[in-house]
């Protein structure tokens, strides 16, 4: 082993200029692979930041009323009892689900929301607007509303309403201004535009009304209870396990954010199998580099391959000198490739701070070590052919005249 370690460094050695343009062409697939997964993962990173960032991880809502079944005993007579549809589903006695909620695993933030429709009136100008009525603290819990704030302030007074950009464009009216809102319950209130705020989603800011829960109650008629609860995680990938665990736990209907985004989630695998494409050909552009270079080795080095086997060298000898040389070429490379990304890319901002005009890369999910080990192994198989040819190598037409 010791041995055909040391003609395995001396036959890359022998023609260091070769061995190194090798060496970089390895790198540079390996480079290429490692930025594709950093921007591939770095635009999945943005994207769902972008859009779970201003969204709920788990909502938990009243659960359904199914339909149920009755036999009467007198006649046989089988009754099917239909739930209403004209009812307002919500969850009462709020508060006793709130401690159970609030010691759930991976759970960061819980919002009590009383949620209805209305319109917005200003003058002749109507349009329609989903109301969001909750505790003033929490305005910005979920959707980072303060941060996003275009005039005004978010607090939240009684008489006083935080609404979206486009419905502002829509009314055009700005902050400190009155208007009245009515709501599904055909109950009027007036309001004064306290702040405004743009997060860039259309539905979100073309229709937001955020109001004082107190006021909120009276505007939709619900005294009590809430419309209902929801939940950020401190880490969102866990969602559909918190979800379970809390309807398990409350009997609440509990969803999470992957199955109201199924569409987002099937753009996110299809750009992920598209990456995994790219990387591919670079690890086979490696593997076809690597091969190439050890068949030349090979043929010019015939004489001292026969010169070897003549001397009594085993053709398993002969093949491990060869994958040895492909294990250098390939660590050597792999190591600079991923050396040269890793620096490459730590100054890029991560995603999740990036502007709207700034490249989603993400050091971070870089792959460097899987980006190392794949070239590895590649590099070896590439060797493979090569060293098999070179095993059998006829010593006599080898050194012959």
């Amino acid at each position: 082993m010791l041995y055909s370690f040391k003609i395995a460094t001396r036959y890359l050695t022998a023609n260091r200029g070769q061995s190194l343009l090798l060496v970089l062409g390895v790198a540079v697939g390996v480079y290429v692979f490692v930025f594709m997964s950093a921007l591939i993962g770095g635009l999945a990173v943005l994207l769902i930041d972008r859009t779970v960032g201003s969204i709920a991880h788990v909502v938990v809502e009243p659960a359904d009323r199914d339909p149920t079944s009755l036999l009467d005993d007198r006649n046989g007579t089988l009754i099917a009892v239909l739930k209403s549809s004209q009812q307002r589903s919500t969850l009462q006695s709020a508060e006793a689900y709130l401690p159970i909620l609030e010691s759930s695993p991976h759970v960061r933030v819980v919002v009590g929301k009383v949620l209805g429709n209305g319109f917005m009136l200003k003058g002749e100008a109507v349009a329609p607007v989903q109301i969001t009525g909750l505790e003033a603290r929490d305005i910005s819990a979920i959707a980072n509303i303060e941060a996003n704030l275009v005039a005004g302030s978010t607090d939240l007074m009684l008489g006083t309403a935080v609404i979206g950009k486009g419905l502002a464009d829509t009314l055009g009216i700005g902050v400190g201004q009155s208007l009245v809102i009515r709501s599904e319950r055909a109950i009027e209130q007036s309001v004064t535009v306290g702040g405004i705020f743009e997060i860039g989603v259309a539905g979100v800011d073309d229709t937001a009304v955020y109001l004082n829960i107190r006021a909120a109650r009276v505007l939709l008629d619900l005294p009590e209870g809430l419309s209902r609860y929801e939940i950020k995680l401190d880490d969102l990938q866990q969602s559909r396990i918190a979800a379970a665990d809390i309807a398990g736990r409350t009997g609440l209907k509990a969803t999470a954010w992957q199955d109201q985004n199924a569409q987002l989630l099937e753009g996110l695998s299809a750009q992920a199998r598209s990456g995994d494409l790219i990387k591919g050909f670079a690890l086979v552009t490696i593997v076809i580099g690597v091969a190439s270079a050890l068949l030349l080795s090979t043929y010019r080095r015939q004489s001292e391959i026969g010169i070897m086997r003549a001397m009594g060298a085993r053709r398993g000898f002969v093949v491990l000198v060869f994958v040895l040389q492909g294990a250098f070429i390939g660590l050597a490379g792999g190591l600079l490739g991923a050396g040269l990304g890793y620096l490459s890319l730590l100054p890029f901002p991560p995603p999740e701070a990036t502007s709207g005009a700034g490249l989603p890369v993400d050091y971070r999910q870089g792959a460097y070590g899987a980006a190392i080990l794949l070239t590895l192994l590649g590099a070896i198989a590439a060797a493979i052919w090569p060293a098999y040819s070179a095993s059998r190598v006829d010593p006599v037409k080898a050194i012959g005249p």
